[in-house]
């Protein structure tokens, strides 16, 4: 679905500030599980929503076992298959940044939602154009389906099922003052 900018016909709280924090800190803890060497994971947060997120679990990594991964930021929308061909418009939010090797490193992208995969795959193609990591994982705070390409989420916060005219809106304290993941509802018509 395109939002349209109308305001959403209706609007449901899927998770609020406490529910977020708990999802947060469990899928840190599951990072953790599964890199016992925190010294060879870096986490790069994709633009925008992706970041702080990275930046919180990067936080949480260290508190947990005293040593803090580096965090980097990719903006993707040059790698996006849909601008690429013309197909979508896109604007460019931010720009990727992070001053480390990902060289033979766990690279750990992180997302606020995952829904078709496109943004996923375009992390991943920008990535490689950096280095060759020893491998790749990824954490979403939101699934909501719809998938158009073979990606999951070895980390993810909450699945939501969501028709073609519902949206997913993650609202995070540090660009938005509030967290909040919405699921907000429109009009069938003014949808895709």
């Amino acid at each position: 679905m395109i939002r349209t900018g109308k305001l959403p016909q209706e609007t449901v709280v899927v998770m609020d500030s406490h529910t977020m924090g708990q999802h947060i800190h469990r899928m840190a803890r599951e990072i953790v599980e599964d890199n016992p060497d925190i010294g060879s994971l870096v986490i790069l947060g994709i633009l925008r929503r992706g970041r702080p997120l990275a930046d919180r679990f990067a936080r949480l990594i260290g508190e947990m076992t005293g040593q803090t991964p580096r965090v980097g930021s990719l903006a993707t929308t040059l790698y996006r298959d849909d601008y690429r061909t013309g197909l979508g418009t896109a604007k460019q939010r931010g720009d990727t940044h992070f001053d480390f090797s990902i060289d033979g490193v766990t690279v750990l992208l992180v997302d606020d939602v995952l829904a078709a995969g496109r943004t996923i795959r375009a992390a991943m193609d920008e990535v490689m154009d950096y280095g060759r990591p020893r491998r790749i994982q990824l954490a979403c705070l939101v699934d909501r389906g719809g998938r158009e390409l073979p990606i999951q989420p070895e980390y993810f916060g909450w699945c939501v099922a969501t028709r073609a005219n519902e949206w997913v809106s993650v609202r995070l304290s540090e660009m938005d003052g509030e967290d909040v993941v919405l699921l907000e509802r429109y009009n069938a018509e003014e949808g895709a």
